[in-house]
């Protein structure tokens, strides 16, 4: 069981930043790759960014050149930088890891522009 705690959500002014973390509970270079995911009100969760165990990165169109994922292996975290938010970046972000078959959610956080 891999358990995974969100943080750094909050409101944020227009054009404004916050850096989103995910501590796991085990070693994220035990994992195939770490995402993030986030879920508006009234839509369906949707792919933001994901960090693969060999370091490459991908990102949807959305956000491309706005976010950027990364991790700390030495702390088990990965994080999500969110650059120039915008008002449809409102949601609540989840962290996802993929571990051979398995797949483990955070609990969320709330990101409000």
């Amino acid at each position: 069981q891999v358990q995974l705690v969100e943080s750094g959500g909050g409101l944020v002014q227009a054009g404004g930043s916050l850096r989103l973390s995910c501590g796991a509970s085990g070693s994220i270079l035990s994992f195939n790759a770490v995402a993030w995911y986030r879920q508006a009100p009234g839509k369906q969760r949707e792919f933001v960014a994901r960090i693969a165990i060999g370091g490459s990165t991908s990102y949807a169109d959305s956000v491309k050149d706005r976010f950027t994922i990364s991790r700390d292996n030495a702390k088990n975290t990965v994080y999500l930088q969110m650059n120039s938010l915008k008002p449809e970046d409102t949601a609540v972000y989840y962290c996802n890891v993929l571990r051979t078959v398995d797949n483990y959610w955070g609990q969320g956080t709330q990101v409000v522009r």
